[in-house]
């Protein structure tokens, strides 16, 4: 399976783009929106089922039925760390938000297998959570193939989405400044500095390693630090990286601290 991801300004434009793809045969399984937070009554209504577990947030609750102009699908509310309350559609979108690193409860927990987010990039989560705190909502297919990924790639753009790796280096734009005293200290000049430094805090927020400490995840971070070097001899790779993990799994738990203390 492969993920095919787009960033749209509204909910509403969001909606329209998962309709189109309905239109062509995905089922809920296949295609999901998470938009952040939800005004909807009947879902604030509907009682949280709390479920805490190491490294994950509390569930806010899960809805089965349309609701919330999601007509005739099945919705999940949850927090993500670091971004808050999201609302998301079907069994796709619960693996997903579980991916993330939410708590989703049992009633929409149970109904999914870890099989559904094979082909979903981890290195994009903290991308979709990015855009999510900025209020955007984020619209994901599943494709079989490449061929079929391409054609849902074509129904994206046509419905005006933003690319991930636009929405990526949005991300990047708005961190630049107040991270360059720290790809460019000790009298180094910033150039491949920064690129170095910008994957190690990147690795800091994929999934599967944030919130651990550098010794944790060593051996994956030496791994990735030598097929570097491997491309770059003769650079020194691993100080940029090192300390762009360091500063990016620190500004993850900083982002959790905010979510939490709202």
């Amino acid at each position: 399976m492969k993920a095919v991801s787009g960033v749209f300004r509204s909910r509403a434009d969001a909606q329209h783009a998962l309709s189109q793809l309905r239109s062509i045969g995905l089922r809920d399984d296949q295609v999901t929106v998470l938009t952040p937070e939800n005004t909807d009554k009947g879902i604030q209504s509907v009682p949280t089922e709390a479920a805490e577990q190491p490294g994950m947030g509390k569930a806010i609750g899960a809805v089965l039925g349309g609701s919330a102009g999601f007509s005739g699908a099945a919705l999940v509310m949850a927090a993500i760390p670091g971004v808050g309350p999201i609302t998301a559609i079907g069994l796709l979108g619960s693996a997903v938000l579980g991916a993330a690193g939410a708590g989703i409860g049992a009633v929409a927990g149970g109904k999914f297998e870890n099989s559904m987010t094979k082909g979903l990039p981890e290195d994009e989560l903290f991308v979709y959570e990015d855009a999510l705190r900025q209020g955007r909502s984020v619209v994901i297919a599943m494709a079989a193939d490449e061929a079929e990924a391409s054609k849902f790639r074509e129904l994206l753009n046509a419905e005006g989405t933003e690319t991930v790796d636009a929405a990526r280096e949005q991300w990047w734009t708005g961190m630049r400044d107040a991270e360059s005293e720290h790809y460019s200290t000790h009298g180094e000049k910033s150039g491949d500095n920064e690129k170095y430094y910008r994957l190690g805090f990147e690795s800091a927020l994929h999934a599967r390693t944030r919130c651990k400490e550098y010794d944790q995840v060593m051996g994956e971070m030496n791994a990735a630090i030598r097929e570097l070097e491997r491309g770059n001899p003769g650079v020194d790779v691993a100080t940029p990286f090192t300390r762009g993990y360091e500063r990016g799994r620190d500004y993850y738990q900083q982002l959790c601290g905010k979510s939490k203390a709202a």
